[in-house]
């Protein structure tokens, strides 16, 4: 026989319209309440599956950051990224004191998503359990004030077509039960994500076998889940989003235009002609790297020939591109870095696009791309070409973006990221002589919106190019591709 329905003083049943939402979320609370004694336990017993969850974690958030874990259950997530600061937020108090017991380093509140108010921001929220969230789009909108530009939103989640396979592990004693969950498609929660004012950036799928058996489980979730059609079919889905971008007055950024050279000095006063003032303030730092030609002493004359202009020269060890940029980088001190090749091969007058597409927030690292428009015939060798085409393939799928040119010189970031991305050079596996791969993978990691720019590419007037040894470079870039993979592709 059905229970009774109870009225409220205005006649309506507690199971309609904002009641039965307030009465799921309690059922919710309850029955985490009723389950907490027996996380732990339910952990340990399915160890390789959380082991498989928290590397992909490892792998999203980087170390000594400040995280807000939603659904934290015992603070398992939490723990495993390694914060500076973390809260964690779960519905049930009985769950919040064991989180407190268990890791007392971090904060835990007790708080429905919907209702959350914390007056701080994060650099990254770990979203748990969002299928037993009563109101997504409601806890998405509380989020959006926890975010700064470069905060990132983790949601972890299943796939919808493991629910008949979830729900008989439950009924089997295989996994702790949980509530009636939300089955959400991976299509729902991008649409929420842009409602509430995020931006979908990638979703990682993993796990085909979650339970351990040796060399199987590995076989399959290493290899097979890997495979174009079969990583669909994954477990686990692993979305990440960026709050959507704000455009920021170009006026109040500064920025400052890095240009490496050696034995450039045809090049040197051209490229203080012609480089454009850029918001508020524009610094030139030429990065002389060793020249034997007279290019620092070019330098230092044009500092006195253009006093109005603030150009800089910062001496490179003399070891490669990449390590004379990472000193004009250090020595910089503007909001924006960016890249400008002393051949002058890409227009300085073209700077002002990069900027304007990185202050407006619609990419978060602008990579320069010479194979979109037309170039002069002699502007670049056909093995060159091809070769650049060919790694542009490789480095689409390392990435998750599509990046059409990985060499052209022009690359525009911000000064944070930089500092950021500073801590994991040369940690790649091999050396990366040109540093366009350094900043791509860095790019990567850190999930920033990368976008290609068109640029005009045109043969140099003066000086000599110093690609040249074809397939020497070659090799050296397919090591640094093969570096990548591991440290991308594999190490989750």
């Amino acid at each position: 026989m059905a229970e009774p329905e109870v009225l409220d003083h205005a006649g309506v049943t507690s199971n309609w319209g904002p009641a039965a939402l307030e009465s799921g979320r309690r059922a919710s609370t309850d029955y985490q309440n009723r389950f907490a004694g027996m996380r732990q336990k339910w952990v340990n017993k399915n160890a390789y599956y959380y082991d498989s969850v928290k590397r992909l974690l490892q792998f999203i958030v980087e170390p000594n950051r400040r995280v807000l874990g939603i659904h934290c259950e015992n603070g398992l997530w939490l723990d495993a990224v390694r914060p500076s600061r973390g809260v964690g937020v779960e519905v049930g108090e009985k769950m919040v004191e064991m989180a407190r017991q268990s890791y007392p380093q971090y904060q835990f509140l007790t708080a429905y998503p919907e209702e959350l108010d914390l007056n701080e921001t994060f650099d990254y929220i770990i979203f748990n359990r969002i299928s037993d969230t009563t109101d997504i789009l409601a806890a998405f909108q509380r989020l959006k004030p926890l975010c700064q530009s470069h905060s990132r939103l983790v949601i972890y989640t299943y796939n919808h077509l493991w629910k008949p396979i979830i729900e008989l592990a439950e009924k089997m004693g295989f996994k702790m039960p949980l509530p009636e969950p939300n089955w959400l498609l991976e299509s729902d929660l991008r649409s929420l994500l842009l409602l509430s004012g995020f931006e979908w950036l990638y979703t990682y799928k993993i796990i085909l076998f979650p339970k351990w058996i040796p060399f199987i489980s590995e076989f399959f979730n290493r290899f097979v889940a890997r495979l174009p059609g079969f990583k669909h079919l994954c477990m686990v889905r692993v979305l990440v989003a960026r709050p959507a971008p704000i455009a920021r007055a170009l006026k109040d950024i500064s920025v400052s235009i890095i240009i490496p050279c050696k034995n450039e000095v045809g090049n040197i006063e051209s490229a203080a002609q012609r480089i454009p003032g850029l918001g508020k303030h524009t610094e030139i730092i030429f990065c002389n790297d060793q020249s034997t030609d007279g290019t620092a002493d070019k330098i230092k004359q044009i500092q006195q020939e253009y006093p109005e202009q603030d150009i800089k020269l910062v001496e490179g060890p003399g070891l490669c591109k990449a390590k004379n940029v990472w000193a004009g980088f250090n020595a910089a001190k503007g909001d924006v870095l960016m890249i400008l090749d002393a051949d002058l091969a890409v227009m300085p007058e073209e700077l002002p696009y990069f900027f304007k597409a990185i202050v407006s927030g619609t990419a978060e690292f602008v990579n320069g791309s010479r194979c979109i428009y037309p170039m002069q015939k002699r502007a670049m060798k056909f093995m060159n070409m091809l070769g650049n085409k060919f790694f542009s393939i490789i480095f689409s799928y390392l990435l998750n973006q599509s990046v059409k040119d990985t060499l052209c010189g022009t690359k525009v970031l911000w000064r944070s990221d930089w500092e950021r991305m500073k801590p994991r050079l040369d940690s790649w596996g091999t050396s990366d002589r040109w540093g366009d791969y350094e900043l791509l993978f860095g790019a990567a990691k850190l999930h920033l919106r990368i976008v290609d720019l068109p640029v005009h590419y045109q043969e140099r007037i003066h000086g000599a190019t110093k690609m040249v040894k074809v397939f020497r470079n070659g090799l050296i870039m397919l090591r640094m591709c093969w570096a990548g993979f591991l440290k991308l592709k594999w190490s989750f």
